[in-house]
């Protein structure tokens, strides 16, 4: 999970959230509480069966914005399903939603994942907001299942290591990781620092994303060309 405050943010229970006031509504917008749209989002994940298992909120100093990660129990403990959460009484933002298998929300306002939708603060918006929710809840035993199917191809995957060089090679040309960090990769896959199996595509996969440690947070989008250049190592493996 990755929540960044560095921009005026704090951390805070979920409990404090309803202590925040919510101001009042105008002709153009019409605010809902922070803790609503986490109430909301709770009650919907527990009726589609989905089991939080952590949680992250932050507000800014004066309340107006809100930020949150929800972390959902996947089906084979291997990794975590995220939500991300942010809302606003100031007109900075709209109510967004994202999900993915890495969400990135920061303070600073960026706010990404492998689906993302919003919602204005409208008249309309706290009486569509449950099927706003709908959208992002509902898919997600589907979202769920092919990703547990993407990373079993991966762990079914074995990796000759002069393959694996050639796919570090194309992690580097296709920008997921830069010079300094190839030694990285290739110290992971030869001796990882945690137990990922013997060398299939799935060592490689973790031994890339061990190495981008702190860089996903700089740049959120260097997952989704990750997944390009590990999927395509499946397809030409078939």
């Amino acid at each position: 999970m990755t929540l960044m405050l560095h921009a005026g943010a704090t951390e805070v229970a979920y409990d404090d959230l309803r202590a925040v006031a919510t101001p009042p509504r105008t002709a153009s917008h019409v605010p809902v509480a922070h803790h609503e749209i986490v109430e909301l989002m709770r009650y919907s994940l527990g009726f589609y069966g989905h089991e939080i298992i952590e949680e992250h909120h932050a507000v800014t100093e004066d309340g107006a914005r809100y930020f949150g990660l929800l972390s959902l129990r996947s089906p084979d403990g291997e990794y975590t399903d995220t939500l991300g959460l942010r809302n606003s009484h100031d007109k900075k933002f709209p109510i967004g939603i994202a999900f993915g298998s890495r969400v990135f929300v920061c303070d600073n306002l960026a706010f990404q994942a492998d689906h993302v939708i919003r919602r204005k603060h409208t008249a309309n918006a706290k009486r569509e907001l449950p099927g706003l929710v709908a959208e992002v809840v509902e898919p997600l035993n589907t979202e769920r299942q092919e990703q547990a199917e993407r990373f079993l191809r991966y762990r079914e995957t074995v990796l000759p290591d002069e393959v694996a060089d050639h796919v570090i090679l194309s992690l580097y040309r296709s920008g997921v990781i830069n010079l300094q960090r190839v030694p990285d990769v290739m110290e992971q896959w030869e001796t990882p620092a945690h137990d990922w199996g013997d060398k299939t595509l799935w060592r490689l996969f973790n031994a890339a994303t061990f190495s981008l440690t702190g860089r996903v947070a700089e740049n959120p989008a260097v997952t989704t060309v990750l997944h390009r250049v590990i999927d395509g190592v499946c397809e030409r493996t078939v």
